[in-house]
């Protein structure tokens, strides 16, 4: 049987921890390929992995032909996709090109509009299809491993679930006045947005960072928690059933909030192009460029993240409250691959899903979320391979 080839776009924090951790599974993905606009910094990721040779490429995501060229030239068997969300169609469009499986984080976003959707990735279906290949979207934890714990609840715990409450928790503490930890313009475009949640049947919109509440996170503690929008809510109100509420909850602390509310007021979160001494330039963009880089933040993050769902519904007959979360230690995560537990946490999911699909065990043609597969292979690499989770039964 020829040997696998696993190609893996995009050589930021997370592009980084997928490296490391398919490298300890390269049983699996066979001869790796790291490619990146920047070489460089794939050559910096390859010389970190000591056990097994790591080959670096460079390529611009944007550039379909580019990526096909680069598809057929290293003869890939999938492709993971951890670069930016703008370029999931380039990519995608690449891998119907050649006949190649495809796996991403994060859903599709316009570069020139704040909103995010599965809409156009959804309509590749049939060309997925068409071209015999599987392509897994949002396999990070959320969304990604956040859909994984409703569909085990689903499956386990309940007959019906009614409820659902997704609640990310980053209590990490990197010693700068303001940064963020992943692309800080997605970041702050995410967080800056109006919120949304689904209840009975319809989006309801809320002004952003309009409703807050208190959860106590296990081995953190109470934090202030806001209701964002995310995409993972999009798919799973299709594949939930009896579903009637779903809401996202994320933490932030004051000085965070204070720090982005002074930007977007001075007009520094911007996505529209302004004129400086005679040249255009994305207000976005140039802070991104005066903020640190996310991928340093490792060496100098410590504390905690917790990522979990809180499902309610209905199991033989009574109410049932379930809460399944994940914690992970930022500076554990850094000891293992070098970088912190914002990036371990998305990178090790892009790495399970990937290997489930490798190994046949997720495969279906066509065009797919989380929450449509058997959860249970996906909770059990979770424990073997670094995201080890908790079910906590909770008063209804």
């Amino acid at each position: 049987m020829s040997k696998t080839t696993t190609l893996i776009i995009g050589a930021g924090g997370v592009g980084r921890v997928v490296a490391h951790k398919c490298a300890m599974n390269v049983d699996v993905f066979g001869h790796i390929v790291l490619a990146s606009r920047t070489k460089a910094k794939c050559d910096a990721i390859a010389s970190e992995i000591k056990d097994v040779e790591i080959e670096t490429r460079s390529v611009d995501a944007d550039n379909t032909q580019e990526l096909i060229e680069l598809i057929k030239d290293i003869d890939a068997n999938i492709v993971i996709n951890v670069a930016l969300p703008y370029q999931d169609l380039t990519i995608m469009d690449a891998c119907i090109a050649t006949g190649v499986d495809y796996l991403d984080t994060a859903n599709y976003e316009h570069p020139d509009e704040a909103k995010f959707e599965y809409k156009e990735q959804w309509a590749r279906d049939e060309a997925f299809k068409n071209a015999h290949i599987m392509g897994l979207l949002g396999s990070g934890f959320d969304p990604g491993v956040t859909n994984v714990f409703c569909a085990y609840a689903q499956k386990h715990y309940f007959d019906e679930i009614h409820t659902i409450d997704i609640l990310d928790c980053n209590a990490g503490d990197h010693g700068y006045p303001f940064a963020t930890n992943f692309n800080p313009e997605i970041n702050l475009r995410e967080v800056s947005a109006k919120g949304r949640y689904w209840e009975n049947g319809k989006w309801i919109e809320t002004d952003p960072m309009e409703i807050k509440m208190v959860w106590d996170y296990p081995e953190v503690g109470p934090k202030d928690s806001y209701l964002l929008y995310h995409e993972e809510m999009e798919s799973l109100v299709k594949h939930i059933k009896g579903l009637k509420r779903i809401r996202f909850f994320m933490t932030f602390g004051e000085s965070y909030l204070t720090h982005m509310k002074c930007l977007e007021n001075v007009g520094m979160l911007g996505i529209e192009p302004v004129e400086h001494q005679g040249q255009k330039i994305v207000p976005i963009e140039f802070l991104k460029t005066l903020l640190p880089d996310p991928a340093s933040l490792g060496p100098r993050t410590k504390g905690k993240t917790n990522i979990g769902i809180v499902a309610e519904g209905i199991k033989d007959g009574k109410k049932r409250k379930i809460y399944i979360y994940q914690v992970s230690d930022h500076e554990k995560c850094y000891e293992e691959v070098k970088s912190q537990a914002v990036s371990y946490t998305t990178g090790v999911p892009a790495m399970i899903g990937a290997k489930l699909m490798l190994e046949k065990v997720w495969y279906e043609e066509g065009v797919h979320n989380m929450e449509e597969f058997d959860p249970d292979p996906f909770m059990d690499e979770l424990n073997k391979q670094g995201l080890p989770w908790h079910v906590k039964e909770l008063e209804v």
